[in-house]
């Protein structure tokens, strides 16, 4: 993700192309909605236009002594204010029913846009970071959209009122029109100010989010560790950063009011002083008069909210610029145009001299070389930073190699469609994800379109099937966020049943039975004798109960293969393998 793009003052035309592809890419989608919003609020604005109209008729008439004052004027008055609150509820309603199917559409495409990012992209940044993006810049999208809108409705109720202007009294509607305008140029000034101010505040925002989860996350090893002072001094540090941003925002834009009503001030004075020594020299009537002052009092509402508008334009401008510099992000992890699917195979998975350096140039695989054969368990071990994950991460093109090639059935991964290479690999990790979900949904996303049956017995075949039985509603029970009412080694069974729904041609397993007790770890292992069966695994693993009955074994130090063969053989050696053993790495838990 493009970072600090927020803070980036936009240009004219940056700001116009936001505007252009916003309208282009959701706005435009909805041209029912935004029908009737335009006629509720052509609706409100005439008839917001027609009160100087009936309020200079009405003093007319009084000063006349005209008896319609008493029984025409005031159904008149009741029908006109009845028909703008109908029109102003429809508008209401239209105006947000329009902006929310419009976040709704952008937020789906940051979603998608997200979830099929290059691996090493989301995991720049932490996950409250991308989450401030929904929520934050969502807002900030929201409210100018809203005031946008309105400020249509605001448009034309100021061009139905200076409509009224001219009728009464056209000459001092010239006047008013020269002296509203001096309040543009601080208008925008303050606006460029907000944007910058805008950009801080939502940096902030999603560096005291990522601080906050990461606290609670910990929990346990804050308490254990007596944490909690200074995880409260890290966390006030940030609020006090996120205040300061917030309240420069808030000063700039508590400038813009009382800004607005100064001028706004000095504007009505001037112009009642000019339409009373008028109508003092006999000029025009008192319900001329009249109806000109209220309608330049009624246009002021509209003209400070089109003044106030400048300012949520550039907040909601510097969201939507940081949400599209997301979208946009290029993704360097795709397959090229018309790429194959994968060949069909029994899984021989091969890498050949790869290399692998991080973004900061460190190198995680220096020439790693080794054939995992089709059916058979090859097992990387090795001390931590050997670089055993990054290998796995590899298989399924989470990432891709630096230099070198992986190949799998003898195709060269980057030369297959992604959707058929992933559909062939089936990976269980330390931490088990399981989704808040049902125990059923969680087993099917394996393979979609899973009967019911093939899930059970897939749940059977990876020992999962009694414990779920037991659940209040069976397979039908919401397992709660992270599968919270399951433990460690429940939630081991249900992946490992998800991968065997998958049927894959390449099993990858990463310290798939590290975090377990031995009681647990019993059951995972016999459901992964199951699940290893007949198909090419590759486990990177601590324990010797998981990696001793591998085919093969490679040691791999510093990026590359420092010793293989099974487990006897590298015992016998008295080598690597050996050591590791002797140091109790490998002790079973």
């Amino acid at each position: 993700m493009a970072p600090s793009s927020g803070k980036r003052r936009l240009d004219p035309d940056t700001s116009r192309a936001l505007i252009a592809r916003l309208w282009r890419e959701e706005v435009r989608h909805h041209p029912r909605r935004i029908l009737l919003a335009l006629l509720c609020t052509g609706l409100v604005a005439a008839l917001t236009a027609l009160y100087p109209v009936v309020i200079q008729q009405a003093f007319d008439l009084f000063a006349a002594g005209d008896g319609r004052i008493v029984w025409a004027i005031p159904p008149a008055i009741i029908a006109l204010t009845a028909a703008k609150a109908l029109a102003q509820y429809g508008q209401a309603v239209s105006i947000q029913s329009t902006v929310l199917r419009v976040i709704e559409g952008l937020q789906n495409r940051l979603f998608r846009a997200l979830t099929r990012a290059d691996l090493a992209t989301v995991a720049r940044d932490a996950p409250a970071r991308h989450a401030a993006r929904f929520t934050a810049d969502a807002a900030a999208i929201r409210e100018a959209l809203t005031k946008a809108i309105n400020a249509v409705a605001d448009v034309l109720t100021v061009i139905g009122l200076v409509g009224s202007m001219v009728w009464l009294d056209w000459k001092m509607s010239l006047v008013a029109a020269l002296l509203y305008p001096i309040a543009v140029v601080p208008i925008l000034r303050l606006g460029k100010r907000i944007r910058r101010a805008s950009g801080g505040m939502q940096e902030r925002v999603g560096e005291a989010a990522a601080a906050l989860t990461e606290s609670f996350g910990a929990a346990r090893v804050v308490r254990t560790y007596r944490l909690e002072e200074a995880e409260e001094r890290r966390a006030a540090r940030l609020f006090a950063d996120l205040r300061a941003s917030l309240l420069s925002i808030a000063r700039t834009r508590a400038s813009l009011d009382p800004m607005l009503e100064a001028i706004g001030g000095v504007a009505v004075a001037a112009i009642l002083a000019l339409v009373g020594w008028r109508v003092s020299q006999g000029e025009g009537t008192v319900g001329e008069f009249t109806g000109f002052v209220a309608a330049l009092l009624i246009a002021a509402r509209p003209v400070r909210a089109l003044g106030s508008l400048n300012a949520a334009l550039q907040e909601g401008l510097a969201g939507l610029a940081r949400v599209n510099a997301v979208i946009d992000a290029p993704r360097s992890i795709a397959a090229p145009p018309g790429a194959p699917a994968l060949p069909p195979g029994a899984g021989r998975v091969a890498f050949e001299e790869v290399h692998f350096l991080y973004e900061d140039g460190r190198a995680a695989l220096s020439g790693l070389s080794f054939v995992a054969e089709p059916g058979r368990t090859l097992a990387l071990v090795g001390p931590s930073g050997a670089g055993k994950s990054t290998a796995l991460a590899l298989v399924p093109r989470l990432y891709d190699p630096s230099a070198g090639r992986v190949t799998l059935d003898g195709a060269d991964l980057r030369a297959v469609s992604l959707e058929s290479l992933r559909d062939a690999i089936a990976y269980v990790g330390q931490d088990a994800t399981v989704f808040d979900d049902t125990a059923r949904a969680n087993i099917a996303c394996g393979r979609p379109g899973a009967t019911e049956a093939e899930v059970e017995a897939a749940a059977r075949a990876a020992a999962a099937h009694d414990f779920i039985a037991m659940l209040p509603e069976g397979y039908d029970t919401v397992l709660g966020p992270g599968g919270a009412r399951l433990s460690g080694g429940q939630r081991q069974r249900i992946s490992l049943a998800r991968a065997l729904l998958r049927n894959p041609r390449v099993l990858l397993l990463d310290e798939a039975t590290s975090a377990l007790d031995t009681a647990s770890e019993a059951a995972v292992q016999s459901a992964l004798a199951t699940l290893r069966a007949g198909r090419t695994t590759l486990v990177v693993a601590h324990r010797l109960s998981t990696v001793r009955d591998a085919d093969l074994i490679l040691v791999v130090e510093g990026g590359r293969v420092a010793e293989s063969g099974t487990h006897d053989e590298l015992l016998g050696r008295g080598g690597p393998y050996a050591g590791l053993v002797r140091a109790q790495a490998f002790v079973p838990a």
